[in-house]
């Protein structure tokens, strides 16, 4: 069965500038400096594209871990992306440093929950995987 499509429309607002809106009514600004050094005001799609993909995976791998029964009590996700000098800039390298609190996490099970993440489940990661190659490290810190 084909999932439904997803639908974003996006509005200028001037400048470089442009709100995005989901069909559940939520909203996220993007934008660009007009030249070198000038000031703006939200993300720039490049660093977009790394939050989703952190954030796609950290779903993940929380939603994982949770159905095991970890007592996490944090996680983050850097994630590091190296860009082609000449445009398109594309992304040829793009690495996720997870830091995993909790209180007995099994090392195991976390690089498991990463692998099922990059192999099975992130669709961010699965479509850019065919541009940049995508590699990870992960820290446990136990948290009394």
């Amino acid at each position: 069965m084909a999932r439904s499509p997803k639908v974003v429309d996006v509005k200028w607002e001037g400048g470089y500038r442009f709100t995005s809106a989901d069909a559940f009514g939520h909203t996220i600004q993007v934008d660009a400096p007009i030249e070198k050094g000038a000031p703006f005001t939200a993300f720039k799609p490049g660093e977009l594209m790394l939050t989703a993909l952190a954030a796609c995976t950290g779903i993940d791998v929380v939603n994982i871990l949770n159905k095991q029964r970890h007592e996490m009590t944090g996680m983050s996700v850097k994630a590091t992306g190296q860009q082609q000098e000449d445009p398109p800039w594309t992304y040829r390298a793009i690495h996720l440093e997870y830091t995993i609190s909790g209180r007995e996490i099994d090392p195991d099970h976390v690089e498991r929950a990463i692998q099922l993440s990059e192999e099975k489940y992130c669709s961010i990661g699965s479509t850019l995987s065919g541009k940049a190659q995508i590699t990870h490290s992960f820290q446990i810190v136990d948290s009394v």
